[in-house]
């Protein structure tokens, strides 16, 4: 009897157990993306071989899956960092938008909301570029937040708002971080006498790449709720102004900066939008010396950035909590900083505007290693999350998963991609080759209902054997057929999306009443 008692309980322990290892292998696993702003695929090391130092983006990179091909689809603003975060966070593709991004209606399930409605603790720390009702719904919690009605233009005196479930964040709470006499921090608000920088310096307060992280790893070390987090790390850097502490400014010596390949004094011919804020950061021509000035900054605060990163990995390495972490990481545009004579992001040159990193790493990373040369979006990121940690994708996304590809069913589930600046750019990849049209307007076309053309340029690229995109192949007569299938496709792929409809006029389809 004793026995058949004490080989009862050993098989309940047993059973206990198997059921406890299996309630941990269900267990989902935390979820941090990371997003980084500006931030161009050659702008890690490991990703694109050039000198700038990023250690801990390098080991995500080398221990995770790696998409060689990501791309930002485009933008109708300036400030492409808008549309391409309203893209991360709905899955939408840029035509399927509300206006140029900036709203997120109801209808468009956001990230954050998903994983709430999965069971998740969402979180934000960083950059919000939408507006504050997106906001306040797609989280639970959140930290030091920025971009949501104040800036200054200087990443250590940065507008800063506590987090505020109701999404008012009104201006008058808004505040700045400075060190006081004593080099302790504290908080102010802003004045009228705040004039807009650069003018901060680390001796005047904390970057805001070491504001963020700081969060993160605050946040990493208190959660001990048993509901899995969804954090949102939107960091601000490296975006201008490029301001670094100065041990990371003297990594770089400016007279030790290598230009890229495509390195010019002065772009070709008018884009058609030349003359905005991020061109006007540099005089002309951009020559060889303010070209290694501005390359050498930007890659200072990349190297200060990944530093803050390491932070936030050491920090759930230290509680235990990186072995069940998906860390997925994400730039929102390409930075031209000298290519092809630009200095912004409002181009659809790879580098210069559209080609960003796209890596998943962490302890609960499937296939470490893995370099995938796939094409994807940016609005492809959100539903690859969603079958990674299995999570059902909601029904207003229309980005595909990268899953299929990552678990080697499929070498593609995109045969191209489009993309579009404005009215002023389109491009059309397939292949080995790469399609950029340009259309330059002149005169009041919106008030008198007409588009004049100022000038048009064709572009064609084999961005296989030229991936800076420097030789131009649309004159010669050997690519003449490539170039007549590649238009034809093109406008086919414009009609398809939505880019073009008939005559209508407006800032999306300008660029067809010429074309």
């Amino acid at each position: 009897m004793k026995v058949d008692f004490l080989g009862k309980i050993i098989l309940g322990v047993i059973v206990l157990s198997m059921h406890l290892c299996q309630a941990q292998k269900k267990k989902k696993p935390n979820v941090i993306v990371i997003y980084t702003d500006d931030h161009r695929y050659t702008g890690i090391h490991e990703l694109g071989g050039m000198p700038v130092k990023t250690p801990n983006i390098d080991k995500l990179a080398k221990n995770g899956v790696v998409f060689t091909n990501t791309y930002l689809m485009g933008a109708f603003s300036g400030a492409t960092c808008m549309p391409s975060r309203a893209m991360l966070h709905t899955g939408r593709q840029l035509f399927k938008l509300k206006g140029k991004g900036r709203e997120l209606p109801v209808d468009h399930h956001t990230m954050g909301e998903t994983f709430q409605n999965s069971g998740y603790q969402s979180h934000i720390i960083g950059k919000w570029h939408q507006d504050r009702g997106s906001l306040s719904r797609s989280f639970d919690s959140g930290d030091h937040v920025m971009g949501i009605g104040v800036y200054l233009t200087d990443h250590y005196r940065m507008p800063l708002w506590d987090w505020d479930k109701k999404g008012v964040f009104p201006k008058k709470d808004a505040y700045l971080i400075e060190f006081d006499e004593k080099g302790k921090e504290k908080q102010r608000p802003i004045v009228k006498t705040d004039k807009r920088g650069p003018t901060g310096t680390e001796r005047l307060g904390p970057h805001t790449s070491e504001i963020f992280a700081r969060d993160a790893v605050s946040y990493i070390k208190k959660y001990k709720k048993r509901d899995p987090f969804f954090m949102y790390l939107a960091f601000h850097a490296p975006h201008d102004p490029r301001q670094a502490p100065q041990k990371y400014k003297d990594m770089y010596p400016i007279d030790q900066m290598e230009l890229t390949p495509s390195y010019q004094l002065q772009h070709s011919f008018d884009n058609g939008d030349m003359v905005l804020r991020d061109e006007a950061l540099a005089p002309w021509p951009r020559t060889e010396q303010v070209a290694k000035e501005h390359l050498a900054s930007y890659y200072a605060i990349i190297t200060h950035l990944d530093a803050q990163i390491g932070k936030v990995i050491a920090a759930l390495k230290k509680t235990g909590k990186y072995e069940n972490t998906l860390i997925v990481l994400a730039g929102d545009s390409g930075l031209a900083v000298g290519n092809h004579g630009l200095m912004g992001k409002q181009s659809l040159y790879d580098e210069d505007g559209i080609h960003v990193p796209f890596i998943i790493s962490g302890g609960a990373a499937p296939n470490s290693g893995k370099r995938l040369g796939a094409y994807s979006y940016i609005h492809d990121i959100f539903p690859t999350i969603c079958d990674l940690v299995q999570i059902p994708i909601p029904n207003s996304v229309d980005g595909l998963s990268m899953l299929p590809v990552i678990k080697g069913e499929q070498e593609q589930v995109r045969e191209y991609t489009y993309h579009a600046y404005k009215q002023f750019q389109r491009a059309y990849r397939r292949g080995d080759y790469k399609l950029i049209e340009y259309v330059r307007s002149e005169g009041e076309h919106y008030k008198k209902g007409k588009f004049t053309a100022g000038s048009r340029v064709t572009q064609l690229f084999n961005f296989k054997k030229d991936p800076w995109e420097t030789k131009d192949l649309s004159f010669l007569p050997e690519y003449r057929s490539i170039l007549d299938s590649m238009k034809k496709e093109m406008i086919e792929k414009a009609i398809e999306l939505k880019d073009k409809e008939g005559n209508t006029l407006g800032e999306k389809y300008d660029f067809w009443q010429v074309l």
